[in-house]
């Protein structure tokens, strides 16, 4: 019991800490580094949880693609991150008003389900079977058109962006598969008589 109660403040300091550091820090690639670092203490927040499967989503999806795909896109990138801010102080009377808001949301929701005797209930189902497999088994039964909708949907933006970020550039040498399969040896082999000592 003090384990869990040690884990549970552990993580949630860290996640705290690099949360706040993440919008705090001066170098961009400090910031996605501490968002790495809180996508791993929201894990174990997870796994502390008994909501196992979500915790491996953070550390698999976020960690271990999308956090990793910022990382190289600010190294990559020569971004002016001073002219970014600029207008901080513009819009900080409203992104603290919609901070507040959200804040009010969460607690709202959070003091709901403490008072719920349903969703304490939904916390602690009767059964052997394991989060993961039960989320499983409701996702491809139950769910299974909506499941492979939303993956073709997500296909579909994927096709788009890359559509729209495409662009061919003048003088760059592309592969044209079917002149490449379409060759015999009379167009793709020449055959010269080259005289002894003397060069092509």
């Amino acid at each position: 019991m003090y384990g869990d109660a040690i884990f549970f403040w552990v993580f949630a300091a860290t996640l705290v800490g690099s949360a706040l550091a993440v919008i705090l820090a001066r170098n961009p690639v400090h910031s996605v580094l501490f968002l790495i670092l809180s996508f791993a203490a929201a894990a174990g927040l997870f796994l502390l949880m008994g909501a196992e499967f979500l915790g491996m989503i953070l550390v698999v999806v976020y960690v271990g693609a999308v956090a990793v795909l910022f990382l190289f896109v600010v190294m990559m990138l020569d971004v002016d991150f001073a002219e970014l801010k600029q207008g901080f102080l513009q819009y900080l009377p409203i992104g603290a008003l919609i901070a507040l808001f959200v804040a009010f949301e969460l607690g709202y929701v959070a003091v709901g389900w403490t008072r719920s005797t349903q969703a304490a209930a939904a916390a602690s189902p009767a059964g052997a079977i394991a989060n993961t497999a039960a989320l499983g088994r409701v996702l491809y039964t139950q769910y299974f058109y909506f499941f492979q909708a939303a993956g073709m949907i997500l296909l579909t933006a994927m096709i788009g962006a890359i559509v729209l970020t495409l662009r061919h550039r003048v003088g760059v040498k592309r592969q044209d598969i079917a002149i490449q399969v379409a060759r015999n040896p009379a167009s793709a082999v020449e055959v010269r008589k080259v005289p002894s000592r003397v060069g092509i």
